[in-house]
């Protein structure tokens, strides 16, 4: 939201009531700025105003940024027909205006991001930013050395053009492995192994750009980002 605003605009995008709504409360002296009532749809607010509606004060919080553990079953997206999203999870007002920054598949679970802050998500998002994701992956076959290799420094995808860029890979175990990522293909972690002849059964995503899945956080819980977390990004 940008200031100055209309007061009917700023007010209906609070309460997310519809602006006819707003406008005939306007009109019957439920809103004040600043302790004085106001008629006037057009009139103009700054973000230092103190605004009432029916009595009560809204205000607009700005930017907000939250991490999330995603659990698995629940989709990156504002509303879905089929499947709960992340979006349900939060216990917050004023909501329609966020997105996810980095978006995970149904069954993968771990660190998700969320902020009605675009230009910051843009610098986590672009492939061109080169922002690293790190997931840890489990797999149904043994992963040999050879495959590791592969994916060090590329691998074809099916029905793309040119392979992926080399991901940093650190081998765990014999059916698990830590594999990082700043392209954002569609599937790609899962693309990726069954390029080399395995396939992910668990993914889980643990870090993005710097910013660690607090520990904490049980499956389905989420808190603010801290300053320092969210100058992370921009610091990159």
């Amino acid at each position: 939201m940008k200031f100055p605003c209309r007061i009917d605009k700023f007010v209906s995008h609070l309460t997310e009531l519809p602006r006819t709504k707003v406008k005939a409360g306007i009109k019957k002296n439920k809103v004040t700025v600043n302790g004085e009532i106001i008629t006037k749809f057009d009139y103009s607010i700054t973000q230092d105003d103190v605004i009432t509606w029916q009595g009560e004060q809204i205000k607009y919080l700005g930017k907000r940024y939250f991490m999330l553990n995603k659990p698995a079953g629940y989709v990156c997206a504002n509303s879905d027909e089929l499947h709960a999203t992340v979006f349900d999870l939060l216990h917050e007002t004023n909501l329609k205006d966020f997105h996810v920054a980095g978006r995970l598949d149904l069954d993968t679970t771990g660190l998700v991001l969320l902020t009605n802050d675009g230009e910051w998500s843009h610098q986590i998002t672009s492939p061109k930013k080169q922002k690293y994701k790190t997931y840890l992956v489990e797999t149904k076959e043994v992963i040999t050395e050879d495959s590791l290799q592969q994916l060090r420094h590329g691998v074809q995808l099916h029905n793309e053009k040119v392979p992926t860029s080399p991901a940093l890979v650190e081998q765990l175990a014999s059916y698990s492995l830590r594999l990082s990522i700043y392209e954002g293909k569609y599937h790609q972690v899962k693309r990726m192994l069954a390029a080399v002849g395995n396939k992910v059964v668990e993914l889980h995503r643990e870090n993005i750009a710097g910013i660690e899945l607090d520990p904490t956080l049980k499956a389905g819980e989420y808190r603010l980002l801290s300053e320092h977390e969210v100058n992370i990004i921009n610091a990159r």
